[in-house]
């Protein structure tokens, strides 16, 4: 059994579709995060970054204690290699791999995450901050459309290059982008993804949970200095 600690941001829609693609059990452990709840004791321990998602695997394939893992990538690269699935094998696929996880990481959850701040939440509309995040999410999706143009997936086979990036990109061309025709092979990729089932049910996880408030009380927790 995984625990899983969740809300239902890309990063979390990361993992929950991982989970459901690998057909792992799983338990959803909702932490509210317009409400404080990555700041308490109890998930710190789990996650000191004071960020969602995080796992709890109670059955290691070491056989010993339960393994907490905190910080989404390194939680797709532990079930990947946990399942033996979604990730290659061989060395040059299992780079390839590796390289396109890491551009997700280092370029679109930050930027992505800036640009929908900026533009979507900032209390202050800054046109040199919205244009600057935009414009790199728009160098983000033109990458992503350039790979995509001569092969189904991100790295070969389905694989967490290409779940690491889905909810993200899904939500900027929901949220940020209003005309995505500049990209044919991104949307196409989306649709791909989007028809898997165990993309639908991961997407699905937290649907039920009281619907986000953007009130002082979320600012605090989402944006404040801690």
């Amino acid at each position: 059994m995984i625990d899983l600690y969740f809300w239902s941001t890309p990063n979390g829609r990361k993992v929950s579709i991982m989970l459901e693609e690998l057909g792992m059990p799983y338990k959803v452990h909702p932490i509210n995060i317009g409400r404080g709840d990555q700041f308490k004791p109890e998930f710190l321990a789990i996650s000191p970054n004071n960020r969602i998602p995080a796992i709890v695997d109670h059955e290691p394939s070491d056989g010993g204690a339960p393994i907490s893992v905190f910080e989404s990538g390194a939680i797709l690269l532990y079930l990947a290699d946990k399942a033996g699935s979604l990730i290659p094998r061989d060395v040059r696929g299992r780079t390839e791999v590796l390289e396109w996880l890491m551009w997700q990481m280092g370029g679109v959850g930050p930027m992505f995450g800036q640009a929908n701040h900026f533009a979507i939440y900032a209390p202050e509309k800054i046109p040199y901050a919205i244009d600057r995040y935009i414009n790199e999410t728009k160098r983000l999706f033109r990458v992503l459309n350039t790979r995509l143009a001569h092969r189904e997936f991100v790295a070969g086979a389905y694989s967490i290059a290409d779940i690491a990036s889905f909810p993200w990109v899904k939500s900027a061309r929901e949220n940020l982008l209003k005309d995505v025709t500049e990209y044919p092979h991104v949307v196409r990729w989306l649709d791909v993804i989007h028809a898997r089932p165990a993309a639908t049910r991961g997407l699905a996880v937290g649907a039920d949970a009281p619907p986000a408030t953007m009130d002082e009380e979320a600012r605090k927790h989402l944006f404040g200095t801690r």
